[in-house]
Formats: C-alpha cells, sequence, structure tokens
C-alpha cells in the first residue's frame, strides 16, 4: 500500500473580526479584541483564495467592527 507525500495545505491567512466598543475623545472609533473567525484557504490552481467563516458575529452584518487578516507562518517560521 502506497501513500502519497503531498504536502497538506494551510491555510494562508487568519480571519479575526472586532467589534466596535465605542468612541474615543478624538471622535476615532475603538476596538474590542479580535477574535478568530475563519481562515482563507488557497485554491488547487493557486490563484487567490476562499474565505470560509466558521462563525459570523452578528456585528459584522451590521456593519459595525473590523476584519482583519493575518499571514498565517510557514515551517520555517517566516511568513
Amino acid at each position: 500500500m502506497s501513500q502519497k507525500s503531498e504536502p497538506k495545505n494551510r491555510p494562508l491567512y487568519r480571519v479575526s473580526f472586532a467589534r466596535k466598543t465605542g468612541v474615543d475623545d478624538k471622535g476615532n472609533d475603538t476596538l474590542g479584541p479580535a477574535r478568530e473567525i475563519g481562515s482563507v484557504w488557497p485554491r488547487r490552481d493557486g490563484k487567490g483564495g476562499i474565505l470560509r467563516l466558521d462563525h459570523i458575529p452578528i456585528e459584522l452584518t451590521q456593519n459595525n467592527g473590523v476584519m482583519f487578516l493575518f499571514p498565517t507562518e510557514t515551517v520555517d517560521g517566516g511568513y
């Protein structure tokens, strides 16, 4: 029985969301802590990625927060 030694796919980015919690004294929005809500996976053809959300905060649907993309680390520790 032979096994293929294909490298496992890893996400390109981790997706996080921070809710708007208020406004500071200069009128800028303040954000709560960012929570991981999903990831971006590479397409098989190498062109772009697929966004996969594990959960969708209600504030995201109300445009009441900010979404962040954080690159995942590679095997050698780089990005």
